[in-house]
Order: structure tokens, then C-alpha cells, then sequence
């Protein structure tokens, strides 16, 4: 697995087999920030922007962020192995000054932590997960997003969840089993 774009294109991301975790496709990846840059929908601008990546796992989609411009990307993930991949990732591609992970729930970091504005939050929970929808109302209660925020949420295709009673859901794309779902608050 590698950083697809940017000034870290090229580089290598260590990855874990796992049945919890599971890398997103570069494919999907590259999908998703295509939406990001080049999409009239989108209203969030990825230079510069502070990025919330919730269930990071090994950390490609914010590393793919910093390496694409992102001022700052906090990372939230709670799996002692995907956090180890996560921290050798980061001090291998030596972009430490701009992240931050938390090694916790997400609910507390919600609760306790969330002090600053996002403008890109991404979620990306275990398929089989379903808490996480209670997590993005708890988001909105906060008001943890700025003024022009983007919410990403990737689940599994057939997967079929309440999220437009959470979010105002700007659009949706699936990519084999991978179900992309772009929104705001």
C-alpha cells in the first residue's frame, strides 16, 4: 500500500491483516479524493483543512490528507495493532508534527476531547459496527465541524443504515464492495 498523491506520493504504508481492520482500496481512495478536489457538491477545501479520522486504522486516508495538503489530521483508533502500524507509519513518513492520535473510543474522544473545528471527518468503522451513527449525532451535537465541513463514511455496499436522519447526504458512490457516503450537517 502507497500514498497515491502529493508530496508523500509514492510512499510505502504498512498495513495489518486483520478481520477487524481492513485497508480502504487506492482505487476507493483515489475516488473519494477525486470528490474531494474536483466535485461542485463539495464545499470544503482539502489545502490547508483540519482533518478528524475516526477508526483510522493504519492511518491511509488522513496520511493521504497531510500528504495532500491538510494542515492537520487527528487520528482516533482504539486496535493496539493497527495503532502500532499507525505510529510507524507516521514516523516513517516523519509528518508527526502535523497528527495527533488518540488511542481511544470514539464516543471518548467525542466527550472529552473534542475541542477544536473539523472541516473533513472520516469514518470508516468495522462493517459489522453500527454504533458509530449514535457517534456522528453526538458529532453534530458538539458542533465539532466548521462552517464548510465535509462527513465521509465508508460501510460495506448492501449495508443499509438510517444515516439521512443524521445527515443531509450530498452523495453516494459505490465501489465493489465499498459504499461511499458524502455528507454535512
Amino acid at each position: 500500500m502507497r500514498i497515491i498523491s502529493g508530496f508523500l506520493k509514492g510512499k510505502k504504508i504498512d498495513f495489518i491483516n486483520s478481520k477487524i481492520t481492513r485497508p480502504i482500496r487506492n482505487l476507493v481512495k483515489e475516488s473519494i479524493f477525486n470528490i474531494i478536489l474536483h466535485s461542485n457538491l463539495v464545499k470544503v477545501n482539502l489545502n490547508s483543512s483540519n482533518v478528524l479520522d475516526l477508526y483510522s486504522g493504519v492511518g491511509s486516508f488522513g496520511l493521504e490528507c497531510l500528504s495532500r495538503g491538510a494542515k492537520k489530521v487527528t487520528f482516533v483508533e482504539k486496535d493496539l495493532t493497527a495503532l502500532e502500524a499507525l505510529k510507524k507509519n507516521i514516523n516513517n513518513l516523519k509528518i508527526g508534527n502535523f497528527s495527533e492520535i488518540y488511542p481511544i473510543e470514539i464516543s471518548s474522544y467525542i466527550k472529552t476531547f473534542s475541542k477544536e473545528k473539523f472541516d473533513i471527518i472520516f469514518l470508516d468503522p468495522p462493517f459489522a459496527e453500527n454504533n458509530y451513527i449514535d457517534d456522528l449525532r453526538t458529532i453534530k451535537e458538539t458542533n465539532m465541524c466548521s462552517k464548510k465541513h465535509l462527513i465521509i463514511v465508508h460501510r460495506e455496499q448492501k449495508t443499509v443504515e438510517a444515516l439521512k436522519d443524521v445527515l443531509n447526504i450530498i452523495s453516494t458512490k459505490n465501489y465493489g464492495r465499498s459504499k461511499i457516503v458524502f455528507g454535512t450537517f
